[in-house]
């Protein structure tokens, strides 16, 4: 499968880690390779042009061979501020996001966002995943973005909100489901703690 060229990818690497006890989280192994570079060498083969998201240890992140550029915002303010970072410094139509903490997202992820938003006209399309009880969750950092947002982003964080959702809802957002017949149920598992991750190395297994 060819990357989308109109595509940005970013992925978000500058959280505190404080579930990680304060580790910097895109850094942490997963048998034997960053997360990050786990989320990178997924994301890569969808996009065009990708970047990184990070506020520690830059020289770290820049030898996985991607710009890296750390929040414009003081104080880890959280996804939203790696969403602005990364709309600075797109060039393309359109950007998608993915946290470096989930390295099986799906391998057509940016391509049914982008089918679904463009069949909607959307301004952003975000993911949805099943949970264990059959419910879909939304998985806000996973989010497809008309690169034209950015003036709205930084308004809404200038307010001092903080969360993906409630600035979503406020532009024409599609949810996309991962729930087909084939989709991996564990697809976008995350590894937030040091017993996530190492749930994660036994499914890689």
């Amino acid at each position: 499968m060819t990357g989308l060229t109109n595509v940005t990818g970013v992925i978000l690497a500058g959280g505190r880690g404080a579930r990680m006890g304060g580790a910097d989280k895109g850094l942490e192994l997963l048998n034997g390779k960053a997360l990050a570079l786990h989320a990178l060498q997924r994301l890569q083969p969808q996009v065009g042009p990708v970047m990184i998201n990070a506020n520690r240890n830059l020289p770290d992140y820049e030898s996985f061979g991607a710009p890296v550029w750390p929040d414009a915002l003081p104080d880890f303010p959280g996804p939203l501020a790696g969403f602005i970072t990364a709309l600075t410094h797109c060039e393309t139509p359109y950007l998608v996001t993915v946290p470096c903490d989930t390295p099986n997202f799906p391998s057509d992820l940016v391509a049914r966002l982008h089918t679904a938003l463009e069949a909607h006209g959307a301004d952003i399309a975000m993911a949805a995943a099943l949970e264990e009880d059959g419910r879909l969750r939304n998985q806000p950092v996973f989010c497809l973005l008309q690169s034209n947002l950015k003036d709205s982003l930084t308004a809404f964080m200038a307010s001092g909100r903080r969360k993906i959702d409630a600035w979503t809802a406020l532009h024409q957002t599609i949810v996309v489901p991962f729930d087909l017949p084939g989709d991996d149920p564990h697809a976008f598992f995350n590894a937030n703690t040091p017993d996530e991750l190492h749930s994660l190395s036994n499914q890689q297994k």
